[in-house]
């Protein structure tokens, strides 16, 4: 800040008292328009941060709700299998029976078939980078930040079920054996039991996703 006052003499203290207050207003002057055009610029990036990550908070909802019915039709399937399969072993039929009820249903289609979305946070790591979410308001923070904070809890739990569900069962193996018909009911039972209980677990995570992704849109998606 650069100050140009006028050199003129001080005959009194009236003059000087003029002088002197002139020098302080023209300096609280120019704090003040300091001031402004500081809080002009972190008004116009927050409102710029905040369009930013409610365009790519609104991009994952879409896709998380693309992946959650496509989640939801897998579990419907597989515990329909399940409940099947299971109901065989009540009725005490034979294994052979119950072989030929699997194979039925399955018909070459069985695989795991989960899918979660490729979640993304350029927009939210940006407006930290550059500290423009630090002038966004605070409640509105709020929601962003359990937004993404729930994204990667969510896609971390989702790659553990996936994970645990190919490495710690029989999956491929019964895949195999589904594919030779040559399948054993009760291994089946207990690979498709497990596979139902990992896919709900992950129809719960973007359920809960879904609505955190939405709870964090000022203007929600649809809305006029």
């Amino acid at each position: 800040m650069h100050l140009e006052l006028p050199h003129v003499p001080l005959k009194s203290l009236k003059d000087f008292l003029k002088h002197y207050l002139m020098i302080v207003l023209s300096i609280l002057t120019a704090l003040g328009l300091e001031a402004w055009i500081e809080r002009t610029h972190h008004i116009h990036a927050a409102e710029f941060g905040s369009r930013q990550i409610e365009a790519e908070v609104h991009s994952n909802l879409l896709a998380v709700e693309s992946d959650l019915q496509n989640d939801t039709k897998q579990l419907e399937r597989l515990d329909k299998i399940r409940a099947s399969v299971a109901q065989d072993f009540k009725s005490h039929l034979p294994d052979e029976v119950i072989k030929q009820h699997i194979l039925a249903q399955v018909n070459d289609k069985f695989d795991l078939n989960m899918t979660f979305p490729a979640l993304r946070h350029e927009a939210w790591d940006v407006a930290v980078a550059n500290q423009s979410a630090s002038w966004i308001d605070p409640e509105r923070m709020q929601r962003y930040s359990a937004a993404y904070a729930s994204q990667r809890d969510a896609l971390a739990t989702m790659a553990e079920n996936a994970t645990l569900l190919t490495s710690s069962t029989n999956l491929s193996d019964v895949i195999a054996d589904l594919r030779t018909g040559d399948v054993q009911p009760r291994e089946f039972l207990h690979t498709v039991s497990q596979m139902t209980a990992l896919q709900q677990q992950t129809v719960n995570s973007l359920k809960i996703l879904e609505k955190q992704l939405n709870d964090a849109l000022t203007a929600k998606p649809g809305a006029v």
